[in-house]
C-alpha cells in the first residue's frame, strides 16, 4: 500500500473500528512497535512487528445491523461505538469487498421481499442482521441470515433471487435469534442452501467454518502468527504437545505434523465437536480432544505424574487467571508458547511466569492481525529456567 494513500470514512470517529485510519501503515506498525516495547520490552527484546503487504479488506468475517429509517428506508451498517444506535453504511477498508456487495444485495431483497425489520425498542420485526464469511483460500462463502422467528416468508425465492446475483454463494443459512440480547447469533440454525458449512485452510490445514465456529477473521495473517507460534515451540516431531484453550483445534492441528502427540482441552461443547472433526477432516491420528478446564486438566496430568513438554496457550483477551498460571507451571513443560490479543494482560501474566513461574522469556513477536486498529497480537516463547 502506498505510504501517500489517504484513506476517508465518513463513520469512522463514529464507529470507533479503525482508530488509525488517518495514519499510513508504516507509522501504525511503529506505533504499535513502540507499544510493545513500553510493556514488554523488560521481559526480552521486542522483534519487528510482522505487517501486511496488503492491510486493506482484510476481514473475512463481515456483520452487519439491519435498521429502518423513520421513512421507511431498509438499511445496513455498523453499531455505533458503545450504543446499539445504527450507523448506515455500506463499504468498510477493513471488510471483505465481496461481502459487503452481498450485504447490499440482500438489503435490497428485504425491501424488495417486503420482510420486516427488527427493532429493538419495540421487539417487533423479523431480519435482524446479516453475517458473510468468505473462505481466503477456497472462496467458498456462507450467508447467515439473523431472524427473529423460524418463519421465513418466500424464502426459496429469496434464496433463488440471492444466488442468480450471487452464484459463488455456496451455502445459505437462516440463524434463529429471538432473544433480547446483544449476540449476534441465536443457537439455532436452519440451512436454505448447501451444506450449511464452508472450508477454508490454514498452514496447509483444511477447517470447516459452520456458523457458530470461530475462525480468526483475519486468515493471512492467521498463517503468520500460527507459522510463527509452531517455530517458538522448536518441535522435533517427539514433543508431546498440549493446546490449551484450544477452540476449534486450529493451533494444534496445525502443529499435529511436528510433534508425537497433541492433547487439545477447551470448555466449549461445540468448539470440541469442530475441533475433533476438524482432525478427521485432516486424517490426523496423533491428536485428542477433551472437553475440560485447561488448568484443571494440567494439575490432574502432573498429579499423575504426566508431563508435557510443549504448551501452547490462546487465552482470551482477558488473558489467564493465576490458577491456570500456577497449573501451567506445576505441569513444568520445557517450553510454553503464548498468543495473546491482549498485551496489557499479556505482561502481566508474563510477570508472574517469568517470577515465581520459573520461566524465561526466549523472543517476543508482535504480529499486527488487526490493520488500522490500536490492536495488536503478540506470541511469546518461553522456556524453563
Amino acid at each position: 500500500m502506498k505510504k501517500e494513500q489517504k484513506l476517508y470514512c465518513p463513520i469512522s470517529d463514529k464507529c470507533g473500528g479503525c482508530q488509525y485510519l488517518h495514519m499510513p501503515y508504516e507509522e501504525q506498525l511503529n506505533v504499535k512497535q513502540e507499544q510493545m516495547k513500553k510493556l514488554l520490552g523488560k521481559y526480552g527484546k521486542v522483534e519487528a512487528v510482522e505487517g501486511m503487504e496488503q492491510p486493506l479488506y482484510y476481514r473475512h468475517k463481515v456483520t452487519a445491523a439491519v435498521g429502518r429509517k423513520k421513512d421507511g428506508t431498509i438499511y445496513s451498517g455498523v453499531y455505533e461505538e458503545k450504543s446499539h444506535r445504527i450507523l448506515p453504511n455500506k463499504s468498510c477498508y477493513l471488510e471483505n469487498q465481496l461481502a459487503d456487495e452481498i450485504i447490499q444485495e440482500i438489503v435490497r431483497l428485504i425491501k424488495s421481499f417486503k420482510l420486516t425489520v427488527y427493532n429493538e425498542k419495540s421487539g417487533f420485526g423479523l431480519v435482524r442482521h446479516i453475517m458473510v464469511r468468505v473462505g481466503y483460500h477456497t472462496g467458498q462463502i456462507m450467508v447467515i441470515l439473523v431472524m427473529t422467528s423460524n418463519i421465513f416468508p418466500g424464502s426459496k425465492n429469496f434464496v433463488k433471487a440471492l444466488r442468480e446475483k450471487y452464484p459463488q454463494i455456496t451455502t445459505i443459512v437462516q440463524n434463529v435469534n429471538d432473544k433480547d440480547t446483544t449476540f449476534v447469533l441465536g443457537e439455532r440454525d436452519i440451512i436454505l442452501y448447501g451444506k450449511g458449512y464452508i472450508e477454508d485452510s490454514i498452514c496447509g490445514k483444511n477447517f470447516k467454518i459452520s456458523p457458530q465456529s470461530f475462525y480468526q477473521v483475519n486468515p493471512a495473517q492467521t498463517e503468520v502468527l500460527y507459522r510463527t507460534a509452531i517455530e517458538l515451540a522448536h518441535l522435533s516431531g517427539k514433543e508431546k504437545v498440549i493446546d490449551a484453550y484450544c477452540g476449534t483445534g486450529t493451533i494444534g492441528i496445525a502443529a499435529s505434523g511436528k510433534a508425537s502427540e497433541v492433547i487439545g482441552v477447551e470448555l466449549n461443547q461445540n468448539a470440541v465437536r469442530d475441533a475433533i472433526q476438524n482432525a478427521k477432516i485432516n486424517q490426523i491420528k496423533n491428536i485428542r480432544f477433551y472437553k475440560e478446564d485447561a488448568g484443571r486438566f494440567m494439575v490432574a496430568m502432573a498429579e499423575a505424574g504426566e508431563k508435557a513438554d510443549v504448551v501452547f496457550m490462546d487465552p482470551p483477551r482477558s488473558g489467564s487467571d493465576e490458577a491456570f498460571l500456577k497449573s501451567v507451571t506445576k505441569l513444568a513443560p520445557k517450553r510454553i508458547v503464548y498468543i495473546s490479543c491482549g498485551p496489557d494482560t499479556l505482561a502481566r501474566d508474563l510477570k508472574f511466569l517469568t517470577g515465581k513461574g520459573g520461566y524465561q522469556v526466549e523472543k517476543i513477536i508482535p504480529v499486527d492481525m488487526f490493520c488500522f486498529t490500536a490492536h495488536c497480537e503478540c506470541v511469546v516463547g518461553l522456556s524453563r529456567k
